[in-house]
């Protein structure tokens, strides 16, 4: 048995999936699925990390999400996609949103190494990190009013709020940049994966 983790990537863009897979198959076991439902067949308890479009035609990221949660898989997700953010996203069940397209390797392998790491963390920690990145991604598109006007946002606020609390005398211990940011109030936490770039060059 492999000791690397797997890495599973999914995207309907034959070209975008296999040049992914490329990058990281060095490091990782690869595992690839051109639709949703492929990714679904391929996601089971040894699958560490899932790469995952958002549009696809048969099944979309979101439906894929769900169950992966529902079947209660503990990976860790990142939406790689060119469908901007919007409020819909604070109900959704992944770790991290990244805007296509994933520019180089080095940022392919700063994204599966950073969820790596949080692998690590206790659900508590993980919860937080998803949750300041949801914050972090939707503050970069939204302006005060719109996130003023939102009551996801702001409940999404408050449970933060609530996990700093808890958190505050272990978390800041922990070697993680995104961690250490988080409570010093910087709110960047997934900063270094939440990639604002223009979707334009791409549809998944």
């Amino acid at each position: 048995m492999s000791s690397k983790p797997t890495v599973l990537i999914v995207d309907d863009e034959h070209a975008i999936t296999d040049l992914h897979a490329r990058w990281l198959e060095d490091s990782y076991e690869v595992r690839k699925a051109y639709s949703g439902s492929e990714a679904l067949e391929s996601v089971d308890e040894s699958v560490d990390i899932v790469l995952l479009d958002r549009r696809m035609p048969d099944l979309s990221g979101q439906e894929v999400l769900k169950k992966i949660r529902e079947r209660d898989i503990d990976c860790r997700v990142a939406m790689v996609t060119a469908v901007e953010p919007d409020f819909d996203i604070l109900e959704l069940g992944f770790d991290t949103y990244i805007n296509k397209p994933v520019s180089d390797p080095e940022q392919l392998h700063d994204i599966v190494e950073s969820l790596e790491t949080r692998s690590t963390y206790d659900e508590q920690v993980q919860r937080l990190l998803s949750l300041a990145s949801k914050k972090a991604t939707i503050e970069s598109k939204k302006n005060s009013t719109e996130l003023g006007d939102n009551e996801e946002y702001d409940d999404l606020k408050s449970e933060l709020s609530s996990l700093r609390e808890r958190l505050a005398d272990t978390a800041t211990d922990l070697d993680d940049d995104d961690l250490r940011a988080e409570f010093h109030g910087r709110n960047t936490a997934g900063s270094k994966l939440v990639k604002g770039t223009d979707a334009t060059n791409s549809d998944g």
